[in-house]
């Protein structure tokens, strides 16, 4: 599981320090968000999985926050609890779903930045691929959970996929994205 993190985030580190200045502004495939609403967002959902392990506070970031380092930040913290045994089988409240901090950082790496990660390329104008091992599982993880996720600041209507798209197409149509 740490390596599926370690490469989804890595992929999402990238689209962040290569995004053209003249970009940010732009926007995302998630109504109403733009490129940096997209990365402020997934800053903050990792800032709180981390004060659900440790029960410190966090906040989103701020329109002057340094981005990549926000990222560089958040995204160490969770490689490093990854690796702590102890940190990694932590039970996280109520609001994360009362399961294992390591279970929640798999759904939320596959759930969240995955996804996000394709809206930061597509508003961006960067590389849309997506790791097809991530693919995989947040397919796995989101199929069952369709009506949970259809609701106003998640995932909007379903967009019909062509009968021979491929598995990344699927889900991002799945999940309402054009593709």
């Amino acid at each position: 599981m740490p390596e599926l993190y370690e490469r989804i985030a890595e992929r999402f580190g990238e689209l962040i320090l290569n995004c053209p200045p003249d970009r940010w502004e732009d926007p995302s495939p998630c109504p109403g968000w733009t490129a940096w609403d997209v990365v402020a967002h997934v800053i903050s959902n990792h800032r709180r999985a981390i004060a659900g392990l440790d029960g410190s506070g966090y906040s989103a970031p701020g329109r002057g926050e340094d981005l990549p380092r926000a990222w560089d930040a958040a995204s160490e913290a969770i490689k490093a609890a990854l690796r702590d045994p102890v940190k990694a089988r932590t039970l996280l409240g109520e609001e994360f779903g009362s399961m294992p901090f390591e279970e929640f950082v798999r759904r939320m790496a596959c759930a969240d930045t995955l996804i996000h990660g394709w809206d930061l390329a597509r508003a961006t104008g960067q590389d849309e691929g997506l790791d097809s091992e991530a693919v995989a599982v947040a397919t796995e993880i989101l199929l069952p959970e369709d009506r949970d996720i259809r609701m106003p600041q998640a995932f909007g209507a379903k967009v019909p996929s062509a009968a021979d798209a491929d598995a990344r197409t699927r889900l991002l149509n799945f999940l309402g994205r054009q593709v």
